[in-house]
């Protein structure tokens, strides 16, 4: 059982998680998901499935079920062996239900380097794949990405900028987007102000190593957040935060 214990302490049925974790109406909202240890570690082996739990899992999946868009950078697509989204009954009712479509295509934001023409995430993908990348990355992978079943975007020329991604997915009608990092991707979109909220689960382990941190980039002036909900099962904590319109 999952419990709210912030800003009003209630139990949650299914219905009232699904409230929580919409997204609101409007052109664009983007919702980061990152797990993290007690120490702060987001990876076990490089992964971060050693850090899921239950609960993490419900929210996980309420972040993909209620997207229009899986947002996540080529590393960590092909580190976690993303093949797209393949809703079971559960989700294609839940996404009716939402007015939202069958399936929600994941786009993949990469230098080119780090995404082979045969990435699983292109070529196991239910429905394309969006690839955003730069003109740097060589013309014949490009070509390849594309003759796979993706869709390709160049939208920089040395580096591919958050907000470009982001605007052109709203431009595309995927406005609400469910960004799954990794760090390096994460850093950009702070960097670039278009992040609306981000979703953090506090997991009961402690990890040390040398574990990345969530976000990674360039130095920035704190971005400014608002606590929104916290959530527990009794061991993990579910943390939302929104973007401070305060400041």
């Amino acid at each position: 059982m999952i419990r709210q214990v912030w800003p009003v302490e209630r139990d949650l049925a299914d219905a009232d998680l699904e409230q929580l974790y919409a997204y609101p109406a409007g052109p664009r909202w983007l919702a980061v998901n990152f797990v993290s240890s007690a120490d702060g570690a987001i990876t076990v082996d490089g992964v971060s499935g050693g850090l899921s739990t239950p609960a993490d899992r419900i929210v996980y999946r309420l972040g993909n079920d209620l997207a229009d868009v899986v947002l996540v950078g080529a590393g960590t697509a092909m580190a976690e062996g993303f093949e797209g989204m393949r809703p079971d009954e559960r989700t294609a009712e839940r996404r009716r239900r939402f007015g939202l479509a069958p399936i929600a295509p994941v786009a993949v934001v990469t230098s080119g380097r780090s995404l082979p023409a045969d990435a699983p995430v292109i070529t196991k993908a239910a429905v394309p794949t969006l690839v955003f990348t730069s003109a740097a990355a060589p013309e014949p992978l490009r070509d390849a990405w594309a003759a796979n079943g993706a869709r390709v975007f160049v939208v920089g020329e040395t580096d591919v900028p958050g907000a470009a991604v982001v605007s052109t997915l709203v431009a595309e009608g995927l406005g609400r987007i469910d960004c799954e990092g990794g760090p390096k991707l994460f850093g950009s979109l702070i960097e670039a102000g278009v992040v609306d909220e981000f979703r953090l689960t506090v997991a009961p382990f402690l990890v040390a190593g040398t574990a990345s941190r969530a976000a990674l980039g360039g130095v920035v002036d704190p971005a400014a957040l608002e606590l929104a909900s916290v959530l527990t099962d009794g061991e993990s904590v579910l943390l939302r935060y929104l973007r401070s319109i305060n400041r």
